[in-house]
């Protein structure tokens, strides 16, 4: 199984688990950052990339997979990621670049490439 894959199937798996266990508070969070990301006034691709950027200049990396991969199913197109990937480096400054780095082998996986 790739790494993609046992991201996607750990964080179906532990969501999962922490509804089941969690409060109303948790439930609450977890429903309204569903709602967040869906489309309004800004569509979805662009929510998602806000989020991708705002996920690499707090430099969390499951963040950072899974709105690439929400980015990617939403036709992100390469360029965009990479303008995206830019503005979270002038916001963030170099303490991103490790996540830039990975954000990049990510896509890189996602596209097929090595």
């Amino acid at each position: 199984m790739g790494e993609i894959e046992k991201f996607r199937k750990f964080r179906k798996k532990m969501n999962k688990r922490i509804l089941e266990t969690g409060d109303i508070n948790t439930k609450r969070f977890f429903s309204l950052d569903s709602a967040v990301y869906r489309e309004g006034a800004l569509d979805s691709k662009t929510k998602e990339l806000l989020g991708l950027v705002a996920s690499m200049v707090l430099r969390c990396d499951d963040c950072i997979t899974y709105h690439i991969l929400q980015c990617k199913s939403l036709g992100v197109t390469r360029d965009e990621f990479m303008e995206a990937f830019n503005v979270a480096l002038v916001v963030g400054g170099s303490i991103v670049i490790p996540h830039f780095r990975r954000a990049v082998a990510l896509l890189d996986e996602l596209e097929g490439e090595d």
